[in-house]
């Protein structure tokens, strides 16, 4: 005899009857338990009349809350006391209801029967779809066949039979549970990409708990995996558990797997411990401590195995990398509110070695930042006090010379003069830069600005804006600083710092091309008296850039140890125009400095001889289809690009295609480290098919020549990496094999491919 087929957890056939039952929610969930106290109740032996008014059915035995009923039709049987209602029965007890097309009460036995498209709504949310029912006049117990089990957080369960306990507890037979979306966007029956079946699953109401016997994970349909000893909770509490494993193979370590056993400590705190095994390399631990408290949250995280290490620029038949280290990665943050105004921030990270975390594939960091700072943030103030430190990973880079900062203080206060109008702004702030190696340097300021805006009866915006600061520097070991032009001079320096500048803007709107546009003219005149720059140790200066961003800032400096000084006049046009679904916006300018005195900027800058170079930025819009920006400094006597980068974006969230390319063409000398040249080209995209699947890839490539960067080993062309994969989406089912490769060898982080494999059902242990 053929065995009846497994039941699905498939929504009842509602493309023709939307209007009767309800649409789901699909997320996943667990069975709740059913409960509808059920008061005895008379009925009137006459038929009702059609529609009849929703009434009170009058109490009896019990001491439940009272009943409302509709229904088409409500009939007696006085020989066998009986009460039948027929046609679109509904009863209502508080949040509770049952429809049904019909529902009988046997008032000797105090069985209630419904059947025909029933939906049973529990004082919970969940839903229960059946055809027919068996129920105690207080549904303390029962018995249902070929079931449907919405829950109200999500998820569904179906099953041909089942019986409900006394005290709350259920047992269901022949069961199959999804936490998929069982139906399409227009209401029909679709199957679920993952099921769980099992032989019989009980709920324990109690414990708020389903335990799962004979159960077996099912993927579009196909066995997957046994699940023996499946258990979880039915209200979405955290609870410890082994979670979804992860499959890789990487050309350092060769085929890996790792699972994560959870540790649900605390409703405020939580521990992860997942174990790596290799077939190329020892196995691997790691594990994550999380924690809730009443101030703020913090989470610590650490990674430690045995194995051989290759340093950067090592070969594997160096004696000392045949050698097997206790190898590991460290990494802490947090935040706590101590008040209203006050909090505290800590990011703490370190490594064993250069090459540890690309290894392993952790992160691709090449420095690591540890950061604590105190603040203080009200309407008008802002304190700091802070202290960072770094970690490199980068080839050649040398840890001693590499500074701490410890402390940096920083407080700005933001007052409005009662005399003269406008915005005063002061300003402290405290720098101790220790290097173990190098150069040790110390900075303190102090800084005053005022700015007055005020707005013509023409409409030009002028800003108005007056500075004075005051420095004291002290630096050691100097010449341990190889470049001479970043020194300063040893020992305690000092220097005064004034400007002067105004700012004139004029916004002029018109209609043009069926939209609106704005163009914008804009001039800046700044003065600054000359400064003692080079007694200055140069910290924070040091990549400067003529650019769109900085062109009109004050200091085109990036930080507080150059100042440009000198007389300069800016000037250029901000232009924008918008039409329905469109969006253009371009800047260009350049400055001119008035000041026959020589710049302390080094040539290739844009900003080394009186008459800039032209920058400018372009972006356009195109609904959310079409996003691309352009920014370009052209050499201001032969036009030629210097720097020419755009990043382009065409599609939507689920088919689209990005590049960037940067190409930076400065010709500074290589003494400047930072600021070499480079050429580089990224490209990235997704295409989507068949509505859940997609292939995605992405490349960045080198382009760098010698010529540009004399360090270069490769001339104009180096893959840097790729990848390439395909993956599966949906409400409930994550899946996805990646295949990725590294051209580039650091130490033992080898170059070759590496292929990933995740799969993540949503709610049923989700990483």
């Amino acid at each position: 005899m053929r065995a009846p087929p497994r039941p699905l957890p498939q929504a009842l056939s509602r493309c023709l009857r939307r209007a009767r039952v309800a649409p789901i929610r699909p997320v996943l969930a667990v069975i709740g338990a059913l409960a509808l106290g059920f008061v005895q109740a008379h009925a009137q032996t006459t038929p009702a009349p059609a529609a009849t008014p929703t009434s009170p059915l009058p109490e009896e035995a019990s001491a439940g809350a009272a009943i409302r009923f509709q229904a088409d039709r409500v009939t007696y049987a006085s020989d066998a006391e009986t009460v039948t209602a027929t046609g679109n029965v509904i009863l209502q007890r508080a949040a509770q209801t049952v429809r049904a097309d019909v529902v009988t009460w046997n008032r000797k036995s105090g069985l209630i029967e419904a059947s025909g498209n029933i939906r049973f709504v529990d004082d919970g949310g969940n839903v229960l779809y059946t055809d027919k029912v068996e129920l105690t006049d207080q549904l303390k117990a029962g018995a249902i066949e070929d079931l449907l089990l919405v829950l109200r957080q999500g998820g569904r369960l179906a099953a041909r039979s089942g019986e409900r306990s006394a005290n709350g507890n259920m047992v269901l037979h022949n069961a199959a549970f999804s936490g998929c979306s069982v139906e399409d966007s227009d209401g029909c029956t679709k199957k679920p990409s993952w099921e769980v079946t099992a032989v019989a699953v009980t709920y324990d109401a109690r414990q708020q708990r389903v335990h799962y016997k004979g159960a077996l994970l099912r993927v579009f349909g196909l066995p997957l995996v046994p699940l023996p000893g499946l258990a979880h909770t039915s209200d979405f509490r955290a609870e410890s558990g082994i979670l979804i494993p992860d499959f890789r193979f990487s050309a350092a370590n060769g085929i890996e797997i790792n699972d994560t056993y959870y540790w649900r400590l605390a409703d405020n705190k939580d521990l992860a411990v997942t174990g790596y095994l290799y077939t190329a390399a020892l196995p691997m631990v790691s594990a994550r401590y999380r924690q809730l408290t009443d101030k703020g949250a913090f989470q610590v995280t650490g990674y430690l195995t045995r194995s051989k290490r290759i340093n950067i620029g090592g070969s594997a038949t160096d004696p000392k990398a045949q050698e097997q280290v206790f190898r590991g990665y460290f990494e802490t943050n947090g935040r706590f509110q101590l008040g209203e105004n006050w909090s505290l921030t800590g990011y703490g990270r370190y490594a064993s070695d250069r090459t540890f975390l690309r290894r392993y594939d952790i992160s691709r960091d090449d420095r690591l930042r540890s950061t604590i700072a105190l603040e203080r943030i009200d309407a008008n103030s802002y304190f700091s006090l802070a202290g960072w430190a770094v970690q490199t990973l980068r080839s050649g880079d040398r840890q001693g010379l590499v500074p701490i900062a410890l402390p940096a203080l920083e407080y700005r206060r933001r007052l409005v003069p009662p005399a003269i109008g406008g915005t005063l702004e002061l300003q402290v702030n405290s720098l101790a830069l220790t290097r173990p190696g190098g150069q040790d340097t110390q900075r303190a300021f102090a800084k005053a600005q005022w700015d007055l805006r005020t707005i013509t009866g023409l409409g030009q915006e002028i800003t108005f804006t007056a500075l004075a600061r005051g420095d004291v520097y002290h630096s050691l070991q100097n010449d341990l600083t190889t470049n001479a032009f970043y020194r300063g001079v040893p020992g305690w320096q000092g220097r005064g710092i004034a400007t002067a500048a105004v700012d004139i803007k004029w916004p002029l709107i018109g209609a043009a091309l069926g939209g609106t546009q704005v163009l914008t003219p804009r001039v800046q005149l700044v003065a600054i008296p000359h400064i003692r720059n080079l007694a200055i140790p140069n910290e924070d200066s040091r990549s400067v850039e003529l650019e769109d961003s900085n062109l009109f800032a004050l200091n085109r400096f990036p930080g507080y140890d150059r100042i440009e000084d000198g007389v300069r006049v800016t000037y250029g046009a901000d232009w924008q125009l918008t039409r329905p679904g469109w969006r253009v916006m371009t800047t260009i300018g350049q400055s001119y400095r008035l000041s026959t005195q020589k710049t302390l900027l080094p040539d290739g800058t844009g900003l080394s001889s009186r008459a800039s170079d032209i920058v400018g930025r372009t972006d356009l819009r195109f609904r959310d289809i079409v996003q691309f920006t352009h920014r370009f400094r052209l050499d201001k006597d032969s036009l030629k690009l210097r720097r020419n980068e755009f990043d382009a974006t065409i599609g939507n969230h689920r088919t689209y295609a990005e590049i960037g390319y940067l190409r930076l063409n400065r010709d500074i000398p290589a003494t400047f480290e930072d600021l070499r040249d480079r050429e580089e080209l990224r490209l990235s995209g997704r295409v989507a098919f068949a509505r859940r699947w997609s292939v995605f890839g992405s490349a960045v490539a080198n382009l760098t020549s010698r010529v540009d960067d004399p360090t270069k080993t490769k001339d104009g062309f180096q893959m840097l990496r790729h990848r390439l994969g395909f993956a599966y989406d949906d409400d409930c089912l994550d899946l996805a094999l990646t295949w990725r490769r590294d051209y580039i060898t650091n130490g033992d982080a080898r170059r070759g491919s590496t292929v990933q494999f995740n799969i993540a059902f949503k709610g049923l242990g989700v990483r």
